[in-house]
């Protein structure tokens, strides 16, 4: 019999290594870039034409490499980061596997040049497909310049994988803020399509946040440094005031490498407790240093996520120094922190360190059963009353289409449909409607939902979303990350009714809202929607139109609820859900109702 296991080719091996090291084009320009920091550069420039998909180019002045090591640098796990294990756990550069330019070369055609000081000339190499088809000495200036072209070109699969140029340009985006961010000694420049899009001075870490996400940022600014014998913290967290409701602007730096976690997220958020309104996120950019032989870097390719020994020491330390310098800022009561951490999850607390690792222990329900009454009286005193209805609802004030259109599709259709029906709210959450041989309760948000959706989703296919003008034009804050996804989806909110203008300085300004939507704030209503599109960036395709209606619709219904809705209110929407698309599920397929006849009733209660 022949033997079955062999050896992959080294080609072979580098392209599967490359699908955990290079997922992106911004997975090249996060370890090229980090290369030119551990190479002791002042300068880095990064250099991308359409979104990386064409080319990245990363230039410094750092030390530069021999002609051997020029060569060396392609090989699978060459590294001048660590010479034995014990070197995992005492680790401060960047990089250390050595796989990251054998696997770019791998899925590219790259070209390398670099020299150094001592050198009288430099090195160029040309590789395609980790196969080298040039080595020459030439003259180049001290430090190195990579140029990375075609990405993927030998994986047509995984090219076809890559996003539109906004959203594959606004992850670069990210790695290129999270490397100015922790490094701001260096001077940085990034030009994209040939035209500069950041120049970044030598400067200190305030003015660097300022330089990357706008002079507004300026006024929102509070120090944060805290020092113990475990860890230091210093950076600047954000007034609560000017929280978001789009995430992406929080930044954790353990010894300068930009991490993931949310169990320290969770520490800055118990800080801000009762700060922020509810779904809103405050602006943070922290650096905690500490020895590496207390922290595990090795736990994921992209090296984003760690593994401290102590981590609920450092919940507690995170959250202490936060809440010191709101308190310094006059924004919450003064504390005593001269009192010992307790390290311990202190019974009962507010904002007490939370275990991720194991279930908590059930606690005994009390159920209130009275606040299955609360408001039942005024919503039947409602059916007496002749109000004129809220403005906000004259959608579904409209002439509607009759409830027995859809009434094939629900159980308790037929009973609606030949019968003048009676509706009541309870808590301000859920519609009970009387039926012949029963009842129907219906979730009014998810109602809601479904509604909106339909007539976002009509806007979109005719183009015709209507605009409600703002008296006053509000200028839209968002940082250039998220400037770039606006761009991508700048057709679609416009057919919903939004109404954007660009001045000079390429700020966007809200002319018009789409109408309908309440009194929410256009600034917020923006944010939400590119806060959740990024949460759907990787499912963003031909449904692309159907998710933002989607998700302004499940904005715009919020605001229904906790409402109290009057007689008219609710007749109209219980004849509007039936005369919708699908009265069953909600745009999130969620079920929006449940029909209960006489005998089920009377189970609940017997």
């Amino acid at each position: 019999m022949h033997n079955l296991i062999k050896m992959l080719p080294d080609a072979i091996a580098n392209q599967i290594a490359a699908g955990e090291v290079v997922q992106r084009p911004a997975s090249v320009v996060k370890e090229l870039m980090e290369n030119s920091i551990d190479a002791g550069a002042s300068f880095v420039q990064l250099i991308v034409k359409e979104a990386g998909k064409v080319s990245i180019q990363v230039i410094d002045d750092g030390a530069g490499m021999s002609p051997q090591d020029a060569m060396m640098c392609f090989e699978r796990h060459a590294t001048s980061k660590i010479n034995k294990a014990e070197d995992l756990f005492a680790i401060r550069t960047m990089g250390f596997r050595g796989e990251a330019l054998a696997s770019i070369a791998s899925v590219s055609q790259v070209e390398l040049k670099t020299k150094r000081e001592e050198d009288e000339l430099g090195s160029l190499l040309r590789m395609e497909a980790s196969v080298q088809k040039a080595n020459e000495q030439v003259a180049t200036p001290k430090g190195t310049s990579i140029l990375v072209k075609n990405l993927f070109y030998n994986i047509p699969a995984r090219r076809n994988f890559l996003k539109s140029n906004p959203v594959e340009m606004r992850h670069i985006l990210d790695e290129f803020q999270r490397i100015a961010l922790s490094n701001p000694h260096i001077k940085f420049s990034l030009v994209q399509n040939e035209q500069e899009t950041y120049a970044l001075p030598v400067e200190k870490l305030g003015k660097r946040i300022v330089d990357l996400f706008g002079k507004t940022y300026r006024e929102q600014l509070a120090a944060c440094e805290e020092n113990t014998n475990y860890v230091s913290i210093k950076g600047y967290v954000g007034r609560p005031e000017y929280s978001k409701k789009t995430r992406g602007e929080q930044f954790f730096f353990v010894n300068n490498r930009f991490i993931k976690s949310s169990y320290l997220h969770h520490a800055v958020m118990s800080a801000y407790e009762r700060l922020v309104p509810e779904g809103t996120f405050p602006f943070y950019v922290l650096f905690l240093t500490l020895d590496p032989s207390h922290i595990d870097i090795n736990v994921h390719p992209t090296k984003t996520e760690i593994k401290f020994d102590d981590e609920r020491s450092i919940y507690a330390i995170l959250q202490a120094a936060i809440r010191k310098t709101l308190s310094l800022n006059h924004l919450i009561p003064s504390l005593d922190f001269d009192a010992n951490v307790n390290f311990r999850n202190p019974s009962g607390a507010s904002g007490a360190i939370p275990s991720f690792s194991g279930a908590n222990s059930p606690r005994p329900v009390q159920y209130a059963w009275k606040k299955l009454y609360e408001g039942l009286n005024d919503n039947i005193e409602a059916f007496e009353r002749q109000s004129v209805a809220d403005p906000a609802t004259n959608l579904f004030n409209e002439t509607s289409t009759t409830i027995q259109s859809k009434a094939n599709t629900w159980t308790a259709a037929d009973s609606l449909a030949h019968s003048n029906f009676q509706v009541i709210q309870i808590l301000n959450k859920y519609l009970v409607v009387t039926l012949s041989g029963g009842m129907l309760l219906i979730d009014q948000k998810k109602a809601y939902q479904r509604i909106l959706f339909d007539q976002f989703s009509e806007n979109l296919v005719k183009k015709n979303g209507v605009s409600q003008q703002l008296l006053f034009p509000q200028i839209l804050r968002i940082n250039p990350a998220d400037s770039v996804l606006l761009e991508e989806i700048l057709v679609d909110i416009t057919d919903l009714g939004f109404a954007l203008t660009k001045d000079l300085e390429e700020n966007y300004w809200i002319q018009g809202v789409p109408a309908g939507i309440g009194e929410e704030d256009g600034q917020n209503l923006l944010e939400g929607i590119l806060e959740q599109v990024k949460n759907e960036a990787t499912d963003l395709g031909q449904n692309h139109s159907e998710k933002i209606a989607r998700i302004l619709a499940n904005r715009a219904a919020i605001r229904f609820q906790s409402k109290k809705l009057i007689s008219e209110e609710m007749s109209g929407l219980v004849e509007q859900l039936f005369a919708s698309s699908n009265p069953s599920y909600s745009p999130n397929g969620e079920l929006i109702s449940r029909s209960l006849n006489e005998a089920e009733i009377g189970q609940l209660i017997g």
